[in-house]
């Protein structure tokens, strides 16, 4: 069934003069009135394409970026070079650490529906991706995660970043090894990395071992899983990271527990930032292309907010950065 605007007012108790105010951003609202005819939205799955329309048309300069755990450092350094680029070209830009939490992620699309943001550049964690079916028109770029067919994903080659990590550990005479990720979601083209290493063992007719560490975990809980992994898996010699921060946490258990020990297993980590390669030169990782990630993501919303075609997926490669002092 095709709803209407009177049908939102009828629902949210406001007059339709409200609900185009509410869409087109214009006079004083109060914060409950918006909240009420969004709801109404949401509830009736309704798409104000005069809205969408009038997006084109009137300019914030003003761009969002939604990301989980901005204090993580890919996703700070992602974060602070999009905003530096989207400075130079005259955007103001607001930054939400969403993580989970799907209320953020709503109001940040509603802020780009009812103008106040002129586009997104979204990488949340947040799997309530059925929200994005009503945005899809609207100027929206994601980093490493599908939202939907309409809105384009920029991602790295995970799976060839997961036969990297793999082989390297392989080539340094590894055979028992570990990957630790995180849960594998067909919309996270992270998850890719996983079967990179499957394929790779499996290649070579050794026996994977996965272990499932969820992102957003803390610390101390990190802690405890790696603990008994190195526990359960004592032949281990080498062991493929989620991301970098997990490389530098497992590497540090190693050298508690294995500190008298010559073999200590092998560690490689994913994500390749400077401030990893600065403070740990030595530990090999898999090195993505932020910078290029940032541009190709700016230049792709610029299109969108200019309605100039765009492709549904890019996909930019990894190199394998081995580490200073390496034998």
């Amino acid at each position: 069934m095709s709803y209407k605007l009177e049908d939102v007012a009828k629902l949210a108790g406001v007059s339709k003069t409200t609900v185009s105010r509410v869409l087109n951003n214009r006079g004083y609202l109060s914060q409950k009135t918006i909240d009420n005819v969004y709801q109404a939205m949401s509830q009736l799955n309704y798409q104000p394409n005069a809205a969408a329309q009038q997006l084109q048309k009137k300019k914030t300069h003003i761009i969002g970026l939604l990301f989980p755990a901005i204090a993580h450092p890919f996703f700070g350094e992602l974060v602070e070079l999009l905003e530096k680029k989207l400075y130079l070209k005259g955007y103001t830009v607001i930054v939400g650490d969403s993580m989970y939490d799907e209320k953020k992620e709503e109001h940040y699309l509603r802020q780009l529906l009812s103008h106040q943001v002129d586009g997104l550049i979204v990488g949340t964690h947040n799997f309530n991706i059925q929200t994005y079916n009503k945005y899809s028109g609207l100027p929206i770029v994601s980093v490493e995660r599908i939202l939907n067919d309409e809105i384009p994903t920029i991602s790295v080659d995970n799976y060839h970043g997961g036969v990297l990590a793999t082989q390297y550990l392989i080539d340094q005479g590894a055979k028992h090894i570990v990957h630790t990720s995180g849960h594998t979601y067909p919309n996270m083209p992270s998850s890719l990395r996983h079967q990179g290493y499957i394929d790779t063992i499996k290649k070579h007719h050794f026996t994977p071992h996965h272990w499932e560490v969820e992102f957003e975990l803390s610390h101390g809980e990190k802690d405890i899983i790696f603990s008994r992994l190195l526990d359960e898996h004592p032949n281990v010699d080498g062991i493929f990271a989620g991301n970098d921060v997990e490389a530098a946490q497992i590497l540090s258990l190693i050298q508690r527990k294995y500190a008298n020990a010559n073999n200590q297993p092998l560690v490689i980590g994913f994500d390749g930032t400077n401030l990893i390669r600065t403070v740990l030169p030595n530990m090999p990782t898999i090195v993505q292309p932020i910078n290029d990630l940032a541009d190709t993501a700016v230049t792709v919303l610029e299109n969108r907010m200019m309605n100039v075609p765009t492709q549904s997926t890019y996909m930019l490669d990894v190199t394998l950065y081995e580490g200073i002092n390496q034998s």
